[in-house]
């Protein structure tokens, strides 16, 4: 890809973004040019990944083709309006906020602009991400396709339609968090058992990890390969039957629930 692109926030997930680019060497590191007030993140990126460092959100803002714009919701109107007379005509905005639709950051830019909404997740700071990416109608299939290489590039992404980004935040965006939980509480009741606390945690975190993998890789069905852990009469089945009893599945189907609910209404 032969695009210069600029990112605008330079915490967490623009990190993971730009190490991820930088990884895969989809754009050398010098294509890539990253604004921030906060100094001291502009040299850690700078002196990590190589990168162009800026405190000016508008020498960004000319450069850029793929603008990322990687700052909290309740910032998106302000770095707009400072940059939104100086992008490039056929600029490509990615936006990465919860509760911002296509049409407030294209109403944002008071013009026809290409923008494309992502809802990428925590795990991309370790190159497993996983990303949803909607489009406004103005987007081209080949920007798509840049876009889409982006976020590959740490992780795994796949085209929605912004009708199901609220499911979106709820299955993936947020819930890292209820993943964390899980793994906390399995270690915690190793550790009852008598295991030491660093050791619960690998056990626990790498279960998981494996788990997933078996889902991702061998195309069977989670309740298929729940069944070939459960033995009858067996240690598994019991704990199982003890999940059930106090509403595991209930209390995962709800708390994503309100999770869609809180982004309907961020988006409101």
């Amino acid at each position: 890809m032969n695009k210069v692109i600029g990112f605008i926030g330079s915490g967490n997930m623009g990190q993971a973004m730009i190490g991820g680019i930088v990884k895969s060497n989809l754009v050398p590191a010098t294509n890539i040019i990253v604004s921030d007030l906060n100094e001291a993140s502009l040299k850690k990126v700078n002196e990590k990944f190589g990168v162009l460092t800026t405190t000016n959100n508008e020498e960004v803002a000319k450069k850029a083709d793929i603008l990322v714009l990687s700052v909290k919701p309740n910032l998106y109107d302000v770095v707009i309006k400072g940059i939104k007379k100086l992008v490039k005509e056929n600029v490509v905005i990615v936006a990465i906020a919860a509760g911002k639709t296509l049409d407030s950051v294209q109403n944002a830019f008071e013009k026809e602009i290409k923008v494309v909404r992502a809802m990428p997740n925590t795990p991309a700071l370790v190159g497993e991400g996983m990303a949803a990416l909607c489009t406004n109608n103005m987007i081209t299939k080949e920007d798509m396709k840049e876009v889409v290489s982006i976020f590959e590039s740490f992780g795994e992404a796949e085209v929605v339609s912004e009708k199901l980004i609220d499911a979106v935040v709820a299955v993936s965006g947020s819930s890292p968090a209820y993943i964390y939980m899980f793994i906390e509480a399995m270690a915690d009741a190793a550790v009852l058992e008598g295991m030491p606390r660093s050791q619960a945690y690998k056990f626990a975190a790498q279960t998981v990890m494996g788990s997933a993998k078996m889902v991702l890789e061998t195309g069977t069905h989670p309740g298929e390969l729940k069944d070939m852990v459960c033995s009858p009469g067996g240690t598994t089945i019991e704990a199982v039957a003890e999940l059930e009893k106090k509403g595991f599945r209930a209390a995962v189907i709800s708390a994503m629930k309100l999770c869609a609910d809180k982004s309907k209404e961020m988006s409101k």
